[in-house]
């Protein structure tokens, strides 16, 4: 599957909930998401990210793939912490970015079951930004108005946009 890059619309539109009971594609497109970030050396990928319409991730941050439907943070520390991003769908760019260094995730299995996820450190960072992809925010736009204006400039010089 290809990656979508900004500036598609696609990429700051809010994803749709899957309802896990009837949609019997979750499988395939949890496979095909997984293979496309592991195509592109990434760590995380959202539905939206290859076109599709649906609150779906998947990510690897310890060698073991993870899939989740109808993602959200439930709780998020107080304590953060800024790092560096890239993104697959802004390739190139990278952008200081600060997130709750601790966050639990509830969502559902590709198979219905609930699932909750303790993350800290690199997994809750890589869980906060997939689930900014659903709701249509880039790593752009976690940039101060200045770097982004400059962020943008320099990614559409280069990609001849």
């Amino acid at each position: 599957m290809e990656i979508l890059h900004h500036p598609s619309p696609v990429l700051k539109s809010r994803a749709s909930e899957v309802d896990t009971s009837v949609d019997a594609g979750l499988l395939d497109l949890v496979r095909a998401m997984a293979e496309t970030m592991y195509d592109e050396n990434g760590i995380g990928l959202a539905a939206p990210q290859i076109g599709v319409d649906k609150r779906v991730i998947v990510f690897d941050v310890d060698e073991r793939l993870a899939a989740v439907c109808n993602p959200i943070i439930v709780e998020a520390s107080e304590e953060t912490a800024v790092d560096d991003e890239g993104c697959l769908s802004v390739p190139g760019v990278t952008v200081p970015v600060t997130r709750s260094t601790r966050v639990v995730c509830k969502g559902l299995t590709i198979e219905g079951s609930d699932v909750s996820i303790e993350a800290s450190d690199l997994l809750a960072r890589v869980i906060q930004h997939e689930i900014d992809h659903l709701d249509g925010v880039l790593i752009l736009d976690r940039a101060p108005a200045e770097l982004r204006k400059e962020l943008i400039r320099a990614y559409n010089e280069a990609n001849g946009l």
